[in-house]
């Protein structure tokens, strides 16, 4: 054989050898592709705590379920099921810990009565945005600790989006003082409400569906929700006028939760596509929420007042806040274990941030 042909037959030998042996899409005659999978189809169901559909965090878990399909070839099949209609909003957890449904969509922080380090997964008042608290998440040791202690109660967590920086409420009254604060009823979760509740504010946890209502007929009398885009749709403004800029949530992390024992009956593929796909989701998010919340600041209603918080409340939230940390530390092992790696990654990363994205942000103005 001359040395031509011989390196002919064996480029196509070894491209034959490739494609028999990989997943490559096989192509029809006509240019389209069909997926070859040779698992059995899976389907999932995963409950969220917000209404059917709901813009960005509920269209963004529609978009996660689909990409989940498109990715495994039709075999991932995961039913997104709104609020109420397979479990209650705020029941979530347990029913994937108990394994009554496969995967939730919550907030990390609704469940600090379960323990009260989950409060710091979800983010901290005055501490990490969303890009800082993924990297702690992912590089800091963050991701460790929450699979760790979810693992107790039989779940495994994902990143399931970011919200960025939230605003700091709305109220009906204006806050010109501390003292303005002393017995004010407001919906506000995690520590942030610990936080507002050493200032003299009575904290109420309120699902989505309900606050509006319960700003309307005084039964509370501020509320903070998101951000501009979600705070809209709600109709906050025609109850209550002041909105307040934000300090309580600077990136809060949402969740994407398994049951642990469903999770590991998953096959390495689907895994793979599954933690994708929610990497995917938590991008999207964190955009969308930026572009839409930039556009609905500009259309809102010329009674709304956007104010900034006093100075001696926000001195008093910082002193309120290490009185916090340090109650729930003396309280709960755990959350002195989580602050700890928290507070490590802060240390680490705050003289990069001061010299680069502050500092960036102070030259640009």
């Amino acid at each position: 054989m001359k040395r031509r042909d011989f390196l002919t037959a064996a480029a196509v030998g070894a491209g034959t050898l490739t494609l028999s042996g990989c997943h490559r899409p096989e192509e029809k005659q006509d240019g389209t592709q069909v997926h070859i999978n040779k698992g059995k189809k899976v389907t999932l169901k995963l409950a969220t705590s917000w209404p059917a559909h709901f813009p960005i965090m509920g269209t963004g878990v529609d978009a996660f379920a689909k990409r989940c399909s498109e990715m495994s070839g039709g075999t991932l099949e995961i039913k997104v099921f709104a609020k109420n209609i397979l479990v209650p909003a705020m029941q979530v957890f347990d029913a994937c810990s108990a394994a009554q449904i496969d995967a939730f969509h919550s907030g990390v922080y609704y469940w600090k009565g379960k323990n009260l380090a989950f409060s710091i997964f979800g983010g901290m008042p005055l501490g990490l945005t969303s890009e800082e608290m993924i990297t702690w998440l992912k590089y800091g040791g963050g991701y460790e600790l929450w699979r760790e202690l979810y693992g107790k109660f039989n779940l495994y967590p994902l990143i399931g989006g970011t919200t960025g920086p939230q605003m700091g409420g709305w109220f009906k009254k204006e806050i010109k003082s501390l003292a303005d604060l002393k017995g004010l009823k407001m919906r506000i979760p995690g520590l942030g409400g610990e936080v507002m509740k050493k200032l003299g504010v009575n904290p109420v946890l309120l699902p989505a569906g309900e606050i509006y209502t319960a700003l309307e007929r005084g039964t509370i009398d501020a509320t903070e929700w998101v951000g501009p885009a979600l705070d809209s749709m709600m109709g906050f403004a025609k109850a209550a006028p002041y909105y307040y800029t934000g300090w309580h949530e600077p990136g809060s992390i949402l969740e994407l939760t398994f049951n642990k024992a469903r999770w590991e009956k998953l096959s390495e593929e689907h895994k793979a596509i599954i933690t994708e796909a929610s990497k995917a989701m938590t991008g999207d998010m964190l955009q969308e929420f930026r572009y839409k919340n930039a556009k609905a600041l500009a259309q809102l209603p010329k009674t709304v007042q956007i104010k900034t918080f006093p100075k001696e409340m926000m001195d008093a939230a910082k002193k309120a806040l290490k009185e916090v940390l340090a109650e729930q530390s003396a309280q709960s092992p755990d959350f002195k274990r989580v602050l700890a790696s928290y507070e490590a990654f802060y240390k680490l990363n705050k003289p990069w941030d001061d010299i680069s994205t502050k500092n960036f942000l102070e030259i640009r103005g």
